[in-house]
C-alpha cells in the first residue's frame, strides 16, 4: 500500500511526498522544490507548489520550493511518485542568493522590501508565462487595499492595489477581484506570520510568500477562488488559488500543484491509472470512511482510497486523510 508523505528536503531530513506532482509554487529554494508550484488558472493569481519526494521524515521544510500558476490549465513541475518532486522546483540556491540571476530574475528582496519610498518590491512573470519566477520593483497604490480587503488583481504582472507587505490573491477569473493577502515576515530560514493562524507557504522559487489560511482538504472549506492543497514548506494545508482552469477533472494530466479542480491534487504518473503525462489529477478521500474508495472516480480502473501519509507520520488531524491512487 502506498502511503503518501509531503515531501521536502531539508538538510538530512527527507519526505517521501509519493502523491503530489507540483505546483507552481517554488519555496525559499531557487531550484526544483519538493512542494508545488503554482500556476495562475484564474486571472490573476496562480498557485503552484512542486516538492520533492523522498524517504523520510514528514514535514516539508521552508527550504522547499513550490511552484504555483496564476491562469488556466497550470501544470507541476515535480511529480508525487517516490523520489520525484511534488510541488515545487528547487534551483538549489536559497532566494537571497539567487539575487545575482540563479533563480528567475530577482530584482528586489521581497522579505525586506527594498524597493525605494512609495514603490512595494512583487512577484511577477518576467517570462510571459502563468507563474510567478521573478521580482520587481511596482508603485503602492496611492489608495491602497489594506490586508483582508477586495482588491483588483494584477495577475502575474506584478502591479495590484494592495498596501505594502502584500498582494491581491484569490482573485476571481470573473470579477478580476480577489483579497489582499500579506507576506511572510521574517527570513527564508526563520519565516512567519503576523496572524499566528496563517500558515507561511513559499513557493515559486521563493518568489511567492503567502500567509495563507489553513484547511482540511477532504471538507474543502476554502472561500471563494481557491482549493485547499498542501502549503509549501510544511505537512499542513493552505487555502491556494485554484488554477485548474477548464481542465482539472480525475484523470486529466497537470503540472502545477494548484492544476486540479478542488478535492483533488496533482499526483504521480505511477499513482494514477491510466496516467500518460508527469501527473494526473486524483482525489483527497477520507481513509475512516467504510465506503472510502466510492470517493475514487477511477476505482473501475484500479484506484482506491489509501493514507496519505505513512501510518504514524501524519500531522494531528490527518491521521485518516487519503488519496485515491494505486494501491
Amino acid at each position: 500500500m502506498h502511503s503518501l508523505i509531503l515531501t521536502m528536503i531539508r538538510g538530512n531530513s527527507s519526505s517521501f511526498f509519493a502523491l503530489l506532482l507540483g505546483g507552481a509554487v517554488a519555496l525559499a529554494a531557487c531550484g526544483k522544490d519538493p512542494e508545488t508550484t503554482e500556476s495562475t488558472s484564474q486571472t490573476t493569481d496562480p498557485t503552484g507548489d512542486n516538492t520533492t519526494s523522498t524517504s523520510g521524515s514528514t514535514t516539508a521544510p521552508t527550504s522547499d520550493s513550490t511552484t504555483e500558476s496564476s491562469t488556466g490549465s497550470a501544470s507541476a513541475t515535480g511529480t508525487t511518485g517516490t523520489g520525484s518532486t511534488s510541488s515545487d522546483t528547487e534551483t538549489g540556491c536559497s532566494f537571497i542568493d539567487c539575487k545575482d540571476g540563479g533563480g528567475g530574475g530577482a530584482e528586489c528582496d521581497i522579505w525586506a522590501q527594498d524597493c525605494p519610498a512609495e514603490e512595494k518590491c512583487m512577484p511577477w512573470a518576467n517570462d510571459g508565462g502563468n507563474s510567478w519566477n521573478a521580482t520587481k520593483c511596482t508603485p503602492i497604490d496611492a489608495n491602497a487595499s489594506l490586508i483582508g480587503d477586495v482588491c483588483d488583481g494584477g495577475g502575474v504582472s506584478g502591479i495590484d492595489n494592495c498596501e505594502l507587505g502584500s498582494m491581491c490573491y484569490y482573485v476571481d477569473g470573473e470579477s478580476g477581484m480577489g483579497v489582499c493577502v500579506p507576506f511572510c515576515i521574517g527570513s527564508p530560514e526563520d519565516p512567519s506570520c503576523a496572524d499566528l493562524g496563517d500558515q507561511c507557504s513559499i513557493s515559486n522559487d521563493g518568489v511567492l510568500i503567502l500567509c495563507r489560511k489553513s484547511c482540511d482538504p477532504v471538507l474543502q472549506d476554502c472561500s471563494g477562488a481557491a482549493a485547499c492543497l498542501p502549503a509549501a514548506g510544511s505537512d499542513s494545508f493552505v487555502c491556494i488559488v485554484d488554477a485548474s482552469g477548464e481542465s482539472g477533472a480525475s484523470g486529466d494530466p497537470c503540472e502545477f500543484l494548484n492544476a486540479c479542480d478542488p478535492g483533488l491534487f496533482c499526483a504521480g504518473a505511477d499513482f494514477v491509472p491510466g496516467c500518460v503525462s508527469t501527473g494526473c489529477c486524483t482525489e483527497f478521500c477520507d481513509y475512516s470512511d467504510p465506503n472510502k474508495d466510492d470517493a475514487c472516480l477511477l476505482k473501475d480502473d484500479g484506484a482506491s482510497c489509501e493514507l496519505y501519509f505513512a501510518e504514524g507520520e501524519a500531522p494531528p488531524g490527518s491521521e485518516n486523510l487519503g488519496a485515491c491512487i494505486l494501491p
